[in-house]
């Protein structure tokens, strides 16, 4: 997975995301939920916290740049439970 810069609002909220040397503009309400992780499958100890068991994902409808015309696109985020950044999960689309 891919390491992103986040930018917020004074409210916490996503506004851009920066992925591979280009700023995508949020355009709609994100959508936040947790997911377990199965930590067994690439450690050999529990980690420590809460960090490991449970992951935060953002799914975001974003547009590349200010552009409002343009179309708009879903990146899945995953909270990097090590030093609190992000990380842009690999989509199908992506793959292609």
């Amino acid at each position: 997975m891919e390491h992103v810069i986040v930018h917020t609002d004074s409210e916490g909220m996503p506004t851009a995301v920066v992925s591979r040397g280009r700023e995508w503009a949020v355009g709609a309400a994100p959508v936040r939920w947790y997911e377990r992780v199965n930590w067994w499958e690439t450690s050999r100890r529990m980690p420590k916290g809460n960090s490991g068991v449970d992951v935060e994902v953002l799914q975001l409808q974003v547009r590349l740049g200010n552009n409002s015309r343009s179309a708009l696109t879903t990146m899945y985020l995953q909270r990097d439970g090590l030093g609190g950044g992000w990380r842009r999960r690999e989509s199908a689309a992506d793959a292609a």
